[in-house]
């Protein structure tokens, strides 16, 4: 009869040890673009308006570590401006960044400084301002080319 219950017993722990729960597939909700802002990108010789953009605005350390982070994609209207508050080499990289990006670096009197154009998702590699910047606009791989922007064009912001 002993036997009968420890048999019972092991035969219940077991039971009760087995997983049954199925494996929860996690999702995170996506990640979409916020307009705090609009940023108009002039031509240097002239004034003339290059392209006018959406903005989000990356301030706080969480945003500026955060970026574009974690996007499935931007339209090529919109774009990321950090706004740090020293003039310094600043340097990025593209850890979690899922969308090739143009990284434009802008000196404190909103002149382009430097550009990183191209640059590939979850690259971690550092990718500098190469000069002392206080901005950097961040736009979709390619558009820099496409407006034909120069180091030495002026932008402007505001915050909505």
């Amino acid at each position: 009869m002993k036997a009968f219950f420890t048999t019972l017993f092991v035969l219940v722990l077991l039971l009760n040890s087995c997983k049954t729960d199925t494996k929860k597939e996690i999702k995170t909700d996506v990640i979409s673009f916020t307009k705090e802002g609009s940023l108009a990108i002039l031509k240097s010789e002239t004034d003339s308006i290059i392209t006018r953009l959406d903005i989000e605005f990356a301030e706080s350390e969480y945003e500026t570590q955060t970026g574009l982070m974690y996007r499935e994609s931007m339209e090529e209207h919109q774009g990321m401006l950090f706004i740090f508050p020293d003039v310094a080499m600043h340097s990025f990289y593209m850890k979690n960044t899922q969308i090739p990006l143009d990284i434009i670096y802008i000196d404190e009197n909103l002149k382009i400084a430097s550009f990183q154009k191209n640059a590939q998702p979850f690259n971690e590699n550092g990718l500098t301002s190469k000069v002392p910047v206080k901005y950097v606009l961040e736009i979709n791989a390619g558009l820099s080319e496409r407006l034909g922007l120069t180091i030495g064009d002026n932008i402007s912001f505001t915050k909505e």
